[in-house]
């Protein structure tokens, strides 16, 4: 994917997260466009509704930061890892602070950790998307 495509997709989930943490309504009962198996679930798993949208939060920021220093000499995986984690502690932090300015939500400070495991997950899951498919690549291109 390229990187703009990448950065476009980071910001779309973003304003998504800041959208649903932000809404009155913490039912969403109210979102007539949303399926009612997912309003059901959504419900029925409070917490771990936060981690969803992290999943691509941390996805995407590994995605975009691989390509934004893929060619940097002395680049470091570590670092990386541990700056893009912060960038979602900070995202899931700001959502839930916003909800003190709203009269009907509650803050959890689960939905922080929640938020920040699901962002680990899906920097593990990029990085186990990109070792496959190197291995795959790998194995395509030896001879026969």
């Amino acid at each position: 994917m390229s990187k703009k495509i990448v950065l476009l997709l980071l910001l779309f989930v973003i304003a998504v997260v800041f959208y649903f943490s932000w809404l009155p309504d913490s039912t969403f009962k109210n979102e007539t466009y949303l399926p009612v198996w997912l309003l059901n679930w959504s419900n029925h798993y409070y917490n771990l509704r936060t981690a969803v949208p992290f999943l691509a939060v941390g996805f995407l920021l590994e995605a975009y930061a691989q390509h934004k220093r893929s060619n940097d000499i002395g680049y470091d995986k570590n670092l990386n890892f541990l700056q893009n984690i912060g960038v979602s502690t900070f995202i899931v932090c700001v959502a839930e602070g916003g909800q003190f300015l709203i009269q009907k939500r509650n803050q959890d400070l689960e939905d922080v950790f929640y938020g920040i495991l699901g962002s680990i997950i899906g920097v593990l899951v990029y990085f186990l998307f990109n070792r496959v498919r190197k291995k795959c690549e790998i194995g395509i291109n030896l001879p026969s």
